[in-house]
C-alpha cells in the first residue's frame, strides 16, 4: 500500500495567518500535513537565521474541517523555524513537499532575496526537497498585519501545482516554484512560466533625505517600468496572469567563464 505525501507548509507570516490556514486547507487532500511555523510575522527576513536558540517547537491546537493537525510554532526566522523543523520532525524521514505561503503580497523580482517566504522554501530546496513559494497580490497595506483577503483563488493554484510537484519530477535546476497570484484572478486565469525580473519591484525612497531620516519614514513604491516581457512583474502586475517562475538554488552567474578570467587576469 503505497503511503500518503508527507508535506511540510510553512510561511513568514506566523503561525496565526489565515494565509497558512487557505494552504493547508488546499493540500489536505493530496497527503499528510505539519504544520511549522514561525511564533509572529517575520515578514522581510530572507533566508537570515535568526531566532531564540532556546526555542523548542511548541505544539498548537490546529484543527481544520473538524480534523486536527499536528501543527508546531518557534521564535524565529522563517529559515530558522524551517531548519529546526527538519531537524526535530523529519530527521529519519524528509517530507515529500515543503510549502511556504500563502503569502500576503507578490513576491516579484529582484527583491526576492528579502522575503520570508522565499528564505523558507530555499531552505527547504536546499535539503533536496520539491519546494513551492506560493503567494498573493494584495494592497501594500496589508503585508504586515492580518487584512481580510480571499484566499480561494490562490489555495486553488497552490493545491494544483502542489498536486503536479508530488507526481512528477521537475527538471534538474528548479529547485523551488515559485508562484504569484493577481488579486484580479480567478481560477480560469491562465498562468506562465516566467523569468525573475532583474529589476526590483518594491522600491523605497525618502521625501526628505537627511541624517536625521529613519528607515519608517521611507515610502514604499511598485516599479513595473523596465518589466521585460517574459518576467514575473510583467506577469503579474501587468498581464495579471498567474506567474510561476522556477528558481534555482545555483547562484552562480550565467557568464561566459573564459571571457571574466581573461579580464581577471589581464590577458
Amino acid at each position: 500500500m503505497r503511503k500518503s505525501p508527507k508535506i511540510f507548509l510553512t510561511n513568514d507570516d506566523g503561525i496565526h495567518s489565515p494565509g497558512l490556514r487557505a494552504a493547508v486547507q488546499a493540500v489536505m487532500p493530496l497527503g499528510d500535513v505539519i504544520v511549522v511555523a514561525p511564533a509572529t510575522q517575520q515578514t522581510g527576513m530572507g533566508r537570515g537565521f535568526a531566532g531564540n536558540m532556546d526555542a523548542p517547537l511548541i505544539p498548537i491546537n490546529y484543527e481544520i474541517d473538524g480534523q486536527q493537525l499536528q501543527a508546531f510554532y518557534c521564535e524565529g526566522s522563517p529559515a530558522f523555524v524551517v531548519q529546526h523543523g527538519f531537524n526535530v520532525l523529519f530527521a529519519e524521514q524528509p517530507p515529500d513537499l515543503l510549502i511556504s505561503g500563502i503569502n500576503y503580497g507578490e513576491n516579484l523580482g529582484s527583491n526576492i532575496t528579502i522575503s520570508g517566504t522565499i528564505g523558507a522554501a530555499l531552505e527547504g530546496a536546499s535539503r533536496g526537497i520539491p519546494t513551492l513559494a506560493v503567494s498573493l497580490q494584495t494592497a501594500k497595506g496589508a503585508y504586515f498585519h492580518y487584512s481580510d483577503q480571499d484566499w480561494a483563488v490562490a489555495a486553488y493554484f497552490l493545491a494544483y501545482f502542489a498536486n503536479i510537484v508530488l507526481t512528477h519530477t521537475l527538471p534538474f535546476d528548479v529547485d523551488v516554484l515559485k508562484v504569484d497570484v493577481p488579486s484580479t484572478a480567478t481560477t480560469q486565469t491562465p498562468w506562465r512560466v516566467t523569468r525573475l525580473s532583474r529589476t526590483p519591484y518594491y522600491v523605497t525612497s525618502l521625501e526628505h533625505p537627511s541624517l536625521a531620516s529613519t528607515p519608517g519614514e521611507m515610502h514604499l513604491h511598485i516599479n513595473v517600468a523596465q518589466a521585460s516581457p517574459e518576467s514575473d512583474i510583467q506577469a503579474l502586475a501587468i498581464d495579471q496572469v498567474v506567474s510561476v517562475t522556477p528558481l534555482s538554488l545555483d547562484c552562480t552567474s550565467r557568464t561566459d567563464f573564459q571571457v571574466l578570467h581573461a579580464i581577471l587576469t589581464g590577458s
